[in-house]
């Protein structure tokens, strides 16, 4: 892409200063020649760059000149340029300052390279929401926001269960996981992680408090989700699946394959984790005549009253 390499170029010149062509070309993968044309490309698009004659010649920029761009490389500016995550940052209440800060991003860049990050912008939109789209609101999240923002203490009042249960927190951080927002925080010495979308009551007290040194909210939220996912229940079962069928059952959320060997041409037999007897017979169902259970005895009974009482709902009466 033309766009990497302008950026490539102005990179270069200035963390390294004076470079020749042949350089230029040897670090880019390209031709000496096409590294005139993007010269020529940057020159018109107003940066100050400039050949130097003779044996210690080469392209240089203009002595000063320092592009906003600095220190950044192109695939971190790419990211920046077609992100735009904005649910969550209308959210925030920051959309319009994204708006700002790119519009400024785009300002640094030469002509030639707006254009096509421009472009980038029209072909590529991330949408980080599932087609089930939560109706889930957050009344209280500017001010768990302005808690964390501002490291003040935050009373909150939740319901855990059926109770409402009141606490004072201190929030260390947001974490939004699709279209969900939590509040990662402090209870006396233990981490708690609360939805925001649950919170009954919240606002700011007076009292402030330190954030923990040592604490990473990422390393946190990576090891949390990895003790809910092991603590989750388990039912193992054992199953017939067809072939063609595999690929689909692999794609199932609450369907963990442990291993699969063939049974007949057209079977695969498979060792299968599910969450619950129900959500087992759920997802058994689903597939129709695809899947066959082996073992437990139990998910089979299961699988067959559900199935006797579906027909029961069709039979024509005599």
């Amino acid at each position: 892409m033309r766009a990497d390499r302008l950026l490539a170029i102005l990179l270069l010149l200035q963390n390294h200063g004076r470079m020749t062509s042949k350089q230029l070309a040897e670090r880019l993968e390209v031709s000496e020649r096409t590294v005139h044309r993007d010269m020529e490309a940057l020159s018109s698009s107003g940066v100050p760059v400039y050949a130097l004659r003779g044996a210690d010649g080469g392209w240089a920029l203009a002595e000063g000149y320092r592009s906003n761009l600095t220190g950044m490389k192109i695939n971190e500016l790419q990211s920046l340029l077609v992100a735009s995550p904005a649910a969550l940052l209308n959210d925030l209440g920051l959309h319009e300052n994204y708006e700002a800060a790119f519009l400024k991003l785009l300002s640094a860049l030469p002509k030639t390279v707006q254009q096509d990050a421009i472009h980038v912008r029209h072909l590529l939109h991330i949408d980080g929401a599932g087609w089930h789209e939560s109706t889930e609101t957050f009344p209280f999240l500017s001010t768990v926001q302005d808690a964390v923002w501002l490291s003040r203490k935050l009373f909150i009042r939740y319901m855990r269960e059926d109770v409402a249960v009141e606490r004072i927190v201190c929030p260390l951080g947001l974490v939004a996981k699709r279209s969900i927002w939590y509040l990662v925080a402090k209870v006396d010495e233990d981490m708690r992680t609360y939805r925001i979308s649950r919170l009954l009551d919240a606002h700011l007290l007076d009292d402030g408090f330190v954030r923990p040194s040592e604490f990473d909210l990422a390393s946190y939220w990576e090891q949390s989700t990895m003790d809910f996912k092991s603590s989750l229940p388990r039912y193992p079962a054992r199953l017939l699946v067809k072939k063609g069928t595999l690929p689909a059952v692999k794609q199932e959320r609450y369907i963990k394959i442990a291993s699969t060997q063939a049974a007949t041409d057209d079977w695969m037999e498979a060792e299968v984790e599910f969450h619950t007897l129900a959500s087992a017979c759920s997802l058994v169902l689903s597939f129709g005549p695809h899947i066959q259970v082996l073992e437990p005895q139990e998910l089979k009974r299961e699988v067959l009253e559900q199935v006797r009482a579906t027909l029961g709902l069709y039979e024509v009466p005599n």
